[in-house]
């Protein structure tokens, strides 16, 4: 009797040093939790259990409870620390505060699902079966099969290989289909950098315009420009920790309007003077995309009348804040197909079945390895500049999401590859992966 209760305080005593060394986090544990919950189940339609037995069960967040209600989800730590998802329609779902107000009405998005047979891409028909005679198919089914050899460490759910604008592999595990929407995380902030593209094109917007915020007007943040932004070399203080409580785990689990956050810090440097990958900076984008349009719902309607549903990418859905701002750093969904069509899009260059989205030299822009990133980020997308995976061509370049989401754009293979899981590099190895591809392309 003794010993059991000796042994029942001892793990009183863990669980109060857990929650004491933890407590400040508790709401970025709880936020987290109540989050990914509520946005899985409302857009990706997967079950309860699976959230927590996947996406959850990672240190820290699997501490955390969560109770779904119909179209929210509330989770706590130990009973601590309640945080609210409140999930809209159009609008995905949010993590609310105590500055939430339910009479706070929002636009949804005016989407366009227009139905076709044409064969994928450009359609929602079957993918055509074309038998490639320069393409090694039993080595490519190796490739794609060695992606999900060790399901504990790799945990891959999709990977998908276009070749010439045609599917030559597709592989998903048990839970999700080609239907299935998928968090980008960071592979956001690609499709953000997309919507400048297709102002620029429409000659709505310079890369060169400064004065974006009016808090900057009296100081030396107002010759930040545009291109620097999309550059992350704005000189601008940030913090992108997500290993606790940083300007990064504030500004996605605590901030009511989240454009705002990067525009309120101090500048460190003159721009281009640092490199600084910074969400905050994407969401402070996405409040200058805002500035661009007359009214919510003109912002609302344009990433879906301007690109998402005009290359039929009618799974993909961006979640806003509690403002009804586009999470631009972080939250666009769509299943693997779809997101194989937006690298299908830079692949040909801005072209979509005969209509031009944006300018040719905007792949170039995107592209061009910025200063000081070791060649490795260009404008909103991962560059292979400098060889960070030496056995892939240097004209890689690619949209970068949290925990191996990747759509990776080839050019010189005329390749658009995707892959989705809970697992980044070591873990998964996107080298090898990739080069384990190329062996079956000529």
């Amino acid at each position: 009797m003794k010993w059991i209760k000796r042994s029942l305080l001892l793990v009183l005593v863990i669980l109060v040093m857990v929650v004491w060394l933890n407590y400040p986090k508790l709401n970025i544990i709880s936020g987290y939790a109540s989050k990914n919950m509520a946005s899985t189940l409302s857009i990706a339609k997967r079950s309860e259990a699976s959230v927590i037995l996947q996406d959850n069960n990672v240190p820290l967040i699997k501490l955390a409870d969560v109770d779904v209600n119909n179209n929210s989800a509330t989770a706590t730590v130990f009973g601590l620390m309640p945080r609210k998802t409140i999930c809209r329609s159009g609008l995905g779902c949010t993590l609310v505060n105590a500055e939430y107000d339910d009479d706070f009405d929002l636009p949804e998005p005016q989407r366009s699902f227009i139905k076709n047979n044409i064969p994928f891409p450009f359609g929602d028909g079957a993918a055509k079966d074309t038998i490639f005679q320069e393409v090694d198919y039993q080595v490519l089914e190796h490739a794609v099969y060695n992606a999900f050899a060790d399901p504990d460490i790799q945990r891959t759910r999709s990977v998908l290989v276009v070749y010439k604008n045609h599917i030559v592999a597709e592989r998903y595990i048990d839970g999700f289909t080609k239907d299935t929407p998928i968090l980008g995380w960071s592979m956001t902030k690609s499709v953000l950098a997309t919507l400048f593209g297709i102002l620029e094109f429409e000659d709505k917007i310079d890369l060169g315009m400064t004065g974006m915020v009016d808090s900057w007007k009296n100081d030396e943040r107002n010759d930040i420009t545009l291109n620097h932004l999309l550059r992350m070399q704005s000189g601008l203080e940030w913090d992108e920790d997500y290993s606790g409580i940083s300007d990064v785990t504030k500004m996605l689990f605590l901030a009511s309007d989240m454009t705002q956050i990067q525009a309120e810090k101090k500048a460190l440097a003159k721009p281009t003077e640092i490199w600084n990958y910074s969400s905050g900076t994407s969401n402070l984008l996405s409040g200058i995309l805002r500035n661009q349009f007359d009214t919510h719902q003109d912002y609302i309607n344009f990433p879906y009348s301007a690109l998402i549903d005009r290359i039929g990418m009618h799974s993909m859905l961006i979640e806003t804040d509690m403002m009804g701002n586009f999470v631009g750093s972080s939250y666009a969904w769509a299943n693997t197909r779809d997101w194989a069509k937006f690298g299908l899009l830079y692949l040909n260059k801005g072209n979509w079945n005969g209509e031009q989205l944006f300018n040719e030299t905007w792949v170039n822009y995107v592209t061009e390895p910025t200063n000081l990133s070791d060649g490795t980020y260009g404008g909103h997308f991962w560059l292979n500049a400098h060889g960070k995976y030496p056995d892939v061509p240097r004209d890689l370049y690619s949209a970068n999401g949290y925990q191996g989401q990747r759509v990776f754009i080839i050019p010189s293979k005329d390749l658009v590859i995707v892959r989705t899981g809970l697992a980044e590099a070591p873990d998964f190895d996107f080298n090898g992966f990739l080069k384990d591809i190329l062996r079956a392309i000529p």
